[in-house]
């Protein structure tokens, strides 16, 4: 990966139909945002941390969100955000759980742990598409993170 490559939206998913999913309703909107796709908590960690296969990457260049699953293979979704929120140059960046997942203990530890959001996947494809379009538009057009 180019060192000079803006990633908008970093996809955490091991899914590839939620992902392409994901990516379809975000072109819906007309959102051409950069979007990068990793398939496990292993690879999210080394893409934000700029490790690995991404040790070549701007870390300056961080996401304006990441979507991210909680049942990741290599290391889970948890384990991602607590990472994430726990250093002090990656703990600005809006983090959205966004799992098939309704158990209470997964949304309050996601909080605990400093999750912006928490969205449940939606069992019906246009259900999907349309919760995904919409968390799109509030993430990149109407929140404002700190400069």
């Amino acid at each position: 990966m180019d060192k000079s490559t803006v990633v908008d939206i970093l996809l955490v998913e091991d899914n590839p139909r939620d992902a392409e999913m994901i990516s379809r309703a975000l072109r819906k909107q007309n959102i051409a945002n950069p979007l990068s796709v990793v398939e496990d908590g292993a690879e999210a960690l080394d893409f934000i941390f700029c490790r690995g296969a991404y040790a070549d990457r701007d870390i300056s260049n961080q996401p304006k969100v990441v979507l991210l699953d909680l049942k990741l293979p290599k290391v889970n979704g948890l384990e991602v955000l607590k990472a994430i929120k726990t250093e002090a140059h990656t703990r600005t960046i809006p983090v959205v759980i966004v799992t098939s997942s309704q158990e209470d203990p997964d949304i309050k530890t996601a909080y605990a742990l400093g999750a912006n959001s928490y969205v449940v996947k939606p069992v019906s494809s246009d259900a999907f598409i349309d919760a995904m379009s919409r968390l799109g538009l509030y993430w990149l057009l109407v929140n404002r993170p700190p400069m």
